[in-house]
């Protein structure tokens, strides 16, 4: 790669300001300023975002600057201007105009003054933003309503409110040679494993592309690798309470301009399995939530390929199920119906995103008549097919993670596609197999299935019930936390 050439501020301000307008393109873009004004005798100019810089502020500072005299900026302009003349509190100097263009394009505002050979950078900026409103895929009858948005500062401020530790660090780096991202990695120094946090922040830093145009997935996938395995690496959240308590476990969080969504590293399959629900409830109520939620994702895994290895094989039933499995063949074959609908299921989904609210209905009649007795009457599917595959979807819509969900799905599918080739000897080893590769993954150094494989009674606890908060008085030693009591 190669060595970008610095340009440094000239003390003769025509140098500073044809290079500052061919850089912005200043005349090109129509939202990007030069104001060319004199204070003092001194001939300034200013540069800035139409959009990004507040309005208000700028017209308060041009005011008080036009103020001064003189005798006021005669010598050391800068310094004066910096602790004395200019009363607002984000302010640094900039001697490089490159850092200058960056910081202008990334909406601060620059002052280039006539005869320094530094410029004033002010963060002036406000970016467009959406109020913190509840996540729609997390939601709690009971708890806070606010969730992160898509500007940086917001996200961490909702951070900090939730965890006011002296030792929580927020270290700032930006990505992406053309899109120059923010991005900011979180953790707090008392509790994270320092190696976690170094092989986090090397994993970011070392990212090497234009830009970031799917924000915190593209983060991702060059973070954790894998990038052919369907099973998420780390787990998004769009709650600050819950990326708060990730935290005081000793998790590294990741905030990424532009994106709601922040990422918690490192995580375990058993992570994409909770909910802030169950944690809103009492002890025992949550215990249940937690056991119903453990039946709908097993449910979505393997129901399906049990009910066909049953109904292909009926003499591995025992007399008291007999009932189950179609009582006529159907015209189309069983793992051939199964396959339709999981693309049906699939292709309603991925409707439902582009459909508008207005014709939502419109669209889930469809899906009845599609999938419902319009579809069972006239053979293309049986009615048992139907009734189980109803169970899996409800079971894939109770799983937390949303990317843990389309993962089962592809699961599922290779278990009865194994199941329909290989009869019940594709079951086992598609069920073993799974196991297998589950048990060997890892997230960031942590084993994917812990505290299951390898075993640690004490953490299996607390995967299996929800315990009361004030049992859960160690951390999760997988992280190695530098302070394993709460």
């Amino acid at each position: 790669m190669e060595t970008k050439k610095h340009h440094k501020v000239s003390k003769e301000l025509i140098d500073n300001t044809s290079y500052l307008k061919e850089a912005l393109a200043i005349g090109k873009n129509f939202d990007v300023l030069q104001i060319d004004v004199e204070y003092t005798g001194i001939d300034m100019a200013i540069y800035l975002v139409d959009g990004f810089a507040k309005d208000d502020i700028m017209n308060r500072l041009m005011e008080f600057l036009a103020q001064l005299g003189r005798e006021e900026l005669e010598e050391d302009t800068v310094p004066k201007l910096m602790k004395r003349y200019i009363p607002y509190i984000e302010i640094a100097t900039e001697s490089d105009l490159d850092a200058i263009v960056d910081a202008v394009l990334a909406g601060q505002t620059a002052l280039v003054i006539d005869g320094a050979d530094e410029a004033i950078l002010i963060d002036t900026r406000s970016y467009p933003a959406r109020g913190p409103e509840e996540p729609d895929i997390e939601r709690v009858v009971r708890g806070a309503r606010d969730g992160y948005v898509e500007t940086l500062v917001f996200n961490t401020a909702l951070t900090r409110r939730r965890v006011r530790d002296r030792t929580l660090r927020m270290e700032y780096l930006q990505v992406g040679r053309r899109s120059k991202t923010d991005i900011v990695i979180t953790y707090i120094e008392d509790i994270a494993d320092p190696k976690l946090v170094s092989k986090i922040k090397d994993s970011v830093s070392k990212i090497d592309t234009d830009g970031l145009p799917m924000a915190e997935k593209t983060i991702e996938e060059y973070v954790s690798g894998q990038h052919w395995n369907p099973f998420p690496m780390v787990r998004y959240t769009e709650r600050p309470d819950t990326a708060a308590s990730h935290l005081f476990e000793g998790h590294v969080c990741i905030i990424v301009d532009g994106s709601p969504s922040v990422i918690i590293t490192p995580t375990t399959f058993w992570h994409h399995l909770q909910h802030a629900e169950e944690y809103r409830n009492k002890p025992i109520i949550g215990a249940y939530l937690k056991f119903v939620r453990f039946i709908s994702v097993w449910a979505s895994l393997f129901l399906l390929p049990i009910w066909f290895l049953f109904a292909a094989n009926p003499s591995l039933l025992p007399d008291a199920l007999s009932f189950i499995g179609p009582e006529e063949a159907g015209k189309i074959p069983l793992i051939l119906q199964i396959l339709i609908i999981e693309v049906g299921i699939d292709m309603l989904r991925m409707a439902s995103i582009h459909t508008p609210s207005s014709l939502a209905t419109a669209l889930g009649l469809v899906a009845a008549l599609m999938i419902g007795d319009l579809a069972v009457s006239v053979g293309l599917f049986t009615s048992e097919v139907v009734l189980y595959f109803a169970i899996v979807a409800i079971g894939t819509f109770a799983t937390p993670s949303y990317e843990l969900g389309l993962a089962n799905r592809i699961v599922r599918i290779v278990l009865l596609l194994l199941t329909s080739v290989f009869d019940m000897y594709g079951f086992f080893i598609g069920i073993t197999l799974f196991v297998l590769w589950l048990s060997k993954m890892k997230s960031f150094g942590v084993p994917y299935l812990w505290p299951f494989i390898p075993f640690n009674l004490r953490a299996f606890r607390d995967v299996l019930l929800r315990s009361p908060m004030p049992l859960k008085n160690r951390r999760p030693r997988m992280l190695h936390p530098k302070d394993p009591d709460r």
